[in-house]
């Protein structure tokens, strides 16, 4: 009988520590997928930032530049494309338009030393700046987010629960290679 006694709670343990496991996992999982979420917002609140701040930067820089027409539509079409994105992978790419366009705009306005003079486009421009800086952390922290998680639902035993619970991996946000290219700025 007592050994009949110490198999039976030694199962039930077993049982326990199985339960305790994978709410353990379950927990984990959750939260992470939430912080990739989070991350996704964050990156979304940049990139709105830097789109509301486009419309002043174009009006400063009208003035000097009226026969830099394609650039000013490039900068125009890319926000717009920014601000009508539905999807990730829409604002992704728009994202990525927008940053060409404005590396564009900044090579052009190397042209006309009264724009590169003026305060309101040099405030522009550092408050630009600072939110690509935001936006390069914002990317850093959701890149750093989908590599926890993915390592998390890959490897024993989280592939385990997270095959049950129906995850899969998570891509990594990535910039294209035409964008990698400095713009070449003439003097």
């Amino acid at each position: 009988m007592d050994l009949l006694l110490i198999v039976g709670i030694f199962i039930l343990l077993a049982i326990l520590v199985v339960v305790l496991v994978f709410l353990s996992y379950y927990n984990r999982i959750i939260r992470l997928e939430n912080r990739i979420d989070n991350s996704w917002a964050q990156i979304d609140v940049q990139l709105k930032r830097r789109a509301d701040l486009i419309p002043n930067l174009m009006e400063t820089v009208k003035g000097y530049m009226k026969h830099e027409r394609e650039v000013l539509e490039n900068v125009t079409k890319a926000r717009s494309a920014l601000m009508t994105a539905k999807t990730p992978q829409e604002n992704i790419d728009a994202d990525n338009m927008l940053t060409g366009a404005l590396k564009s705009l900044f090579a052009v306005s190397e042209n006309y030393p009264d724009l590169k003079a003026n305060q309101n486009f040099l405030n522009l421009q550092d408050e630009l700046t600072h939110t690509e800086d935001k936006i390069a952390y914002a990317r850093q922290h959701f890149n750093d987010s989908v590599l926890q998680f993915n390592n998390t639902i890959e490897t024993f035993p989280g592939i385990i629960f997270a095959r049950r619970m129906g995850k899969k991996e998570r891509e990594m946000l990535k910039i294209p290679e035409a964008n990698r290219e400095l713009p070449k700025v003439q003097f």
